[in-house]
């Protein structure tokens, strides 16, 4: 049974799908210089984990190499790794421990984690040298994450015949945690505040960024839609303070708006999550029938209380995926491939998990790193359609909005040197802890907080959807297109965005248990008789339109925004996300005379 096992995984498919333009050329390029170590920085969902196992098959097939070693940030993308690589006859174990000494008979390699190779470096030295292997460090800024990660890593890995580092993100370390493997420059640089210096670059040797995926269609194009809003706190003196989200002035009082932002007892949360829903619903009627969103939250008890306003909201239970929960990974996959709505999550969705369905983002974390917010993006951005979009969600603030607004950019991987005042930097990193620090009054209390749509972000500017010149012209089967790139202009986007949550405000109520903290949406609609007519009565006939359009679809071979254009035709009246009860049963009527 080995011998037959070890037969056949020494004879690795080719890759049956056929390889993008970038991944040809990463390839050939590689192949030319026939490297010792190779760096590909390639924006998220364009693909790397395909280029990689290719060139595996390929060194495996010409006995150049004998064994892959592939070492990633989590447990699920260990997993992930060994799904992919078998996909193309390539056997890694996914489940090899440190307890275990040689590599398992029967197989070509394996997947392991940073942490386990920071656990027993010398026994994956071992490992790596006992035959020619090309070790892949995916998401290699990890072993820049502490001296004992690098110093590992280069142990393990120094002597290894061929080295392949993956990364989806710019990634900045310090002068004295240098990433093994990876090639350094000096050059200027210019800093956050505006003033240049020396520092030191690394330098990727093939490069694919978010532009060029968006150009050939790799990636979605991203729709930013900030939301502001007015929080009021007690701070630690014992008096309360009110500020906007996006006028908060001064650095301190702006963090201290949006740690109450997100507090779960606040009106902001569930209003954009109303919005978030609202949109899924929009792209499910628009042609993506499974569209799914992510929420990211600051930790697990926040997660916890999302997920409960999730399911007041829309009236299905949200996913909730926590990092020390052992199904966590089921639940990932589960979500993945399922038809659930809403994901919540702290930081499991982060980076390398692969969702294509998952279309929207709501930004509900206090993290707001470069390197996380471009994995938290990338998240949402991976194409499988051509006209997809995707939509993030996120307070109307700063720091999250000099990221976005940057995101297009073009940025070196720049490793400036280190401030005079480190521990000030990463201070800056994350909001204040929940619970104060030992000396600190604990009396900081988050009152409250409304939100409302401030403006989309296209290309660096601001769009309000008011007050930039002539009116825009938006109707009803624009609803249909919003966001897709060449139909509707950044500021139309804007004005329907606007309109849209002017119709969520007027038609939502929140209500406050002091016990609970429950939020329930109330359907404004004064002719209609209030017995049985809720937002749940709304929310469930939306979704019984939505199964049935797809069945008409399927029956007609016609799009799904055909069927929606057409049912509007037979009943008049607003979109379903903000038509009346009455409209909707109409409408489910319609639908089922036409099957």
């Amino acid at each position: 049974m080995g011998s037959a096992l070890r037969a056949e995984a020494s004879s690795p498919q080719t890759n049956s799908r056929p390889l993008r333009a970038w991944q040809q050329a990463a390839l050939a390029q590689y192949e030319e210089q026939s490297p010792k170590d190779f760096l590909v920085t390639a924006t998220p969902g364009a693909g790397k984990t395909t280029f990689a196992l290719t060139l595996a098959a390929r060194l495996l097939s010409r006995r150049e190499v004998a064994r892959v070693i592939v070492v990633a940030p989590t447990d699920h993308l260990r997993l992930q790794w060994a799904e992919a690589a078998d996909a193309m006859g390539i056997v890694l174990d996914p489940n090899l421990t440190n307890a275990v000494g040689p590599v398992r008979a029967g197989t070509q390699g394996y997947v392991t984690t940073y942490a386990q190779v920071a656990g027993k470096p010398m026994l994956h030295a071992a490992r790596a040298t006992a035959v020619k292997t090309l070790v892949i460090l995916d998401e290699v800024h990890h072993a820049g994450d502490g001296l004992s990660w690098g110093e590992a890593v280069e142990e393990a890995y120094g002597f290894a015949a061929r080295r392949l580092c993956l990364t989806g993100t710019p990634f900045r370390t310090k002068p004295d945690e240098r990433i093994p493997f990876v090639r350094y420059e000096e050059d200027t640089f210019e800093g956050d505040d505006g003033e240049g210096g020396v520092g030191l670059v690394s330098r990727a040797d093939y490069t694919y960024g978010y532009k060029e995926a968006l150009a050939d269609n790799v990636v979605r194009p991203v729709v930013f839609a900030a939301y502001t809003g007015t929080s009021r706190w007690r701070n630690s003196a014992g008096e309360v303070v009110a500020a906007s989200l996006s006028e908060a002035g001064t650095r301190s009082v702006e963090m201290q708006a949006w740690r109450t932002a997100l507090d779960p007892k606040g009106q902001w949360v569930p209003h954009v999550i109303a919005a978030m829903d609202d949109r899924i619903t929009h792209l499910r009627e628009s042609g993506m029938p499974d569209a799914a969103g992510l929420i990211l939250a600051s930790d697990q008890d926040d997660a916890r209380a999302y997920a409960k306003i999730v399911r007041r909201v829309t009236g299905k239970a949200a996913e909730l995926i926590l990092s020390d929960d052992p199904k966590a990974s089921k639940k990932i996959e589960r979500f993945a491939t399922g038809s659930a709505r809403i994901a919540v999550c702290v930081r499991m969705i982060s980076e390398g998990v692969d969702v294509p369905r998952a279309a929207v983002l709501a930004w509900m974390t206090s993290y707001r790193t470069p390197l996380f917010f471009a994995q938290a993006v990338g998240r949402v951005v991976r194409s499988r359609a051509p006209h997809e979009s995707a939509t993030v969600f996120l307070p109307a603030v700063r720091p999250l909005l000099s990221l976005a607004a940057s995101m297009e950019e073009q940025r070196n991987h720049v490793m400036p040197p280190p401030r005079s005042q480190p521990d000030e930097e990463l201070e800056a990193l994350d909001l204040p802890p929940r619970e104060p620090r030992e000396g600190e009054m604990k009396q900081w209390e988050a009152l409250e907080a409304d939100a409302r749509f401030a403006h989309v972000l296209h290309s660096g500017t601001a769009h309000t959807g008011e007050g930039s010149g002539p009116a825009v012209a938006v109707g009803e089967e624009d609803e249909e297109f919003l966001g897709i790139p060449g139909l509707l202009t950044p500021a139309q986007t804007a004005e329907l965005l606007a309109k849209r949550d002017d119709e969520l405000r007027q038609r939502i109520a929140a209500s406050h248990r002091a016990d609970a903290g429950d939020f329930m949406i109330v359907e404004d609609h004064p002719d209609e008789d209030d017995t049985g007519r809720s937002w749940r009565d709304a929310a469930e006939l939306r979704r019984e339109i939505n199964s049935l359009v797809s069945r008409v679809a399927a029956r007609t071979s016609q799009p799904h925004a055909v069927v929606h254009t057409q049912l509007r035709a037979s009943v008049p009246g607003p979109p379903s996300a903000s038509a009346s009860v009455d409209v909707l049963r109409a409408r489910r009527e319609r639908l089922r005379t036409m099957l």
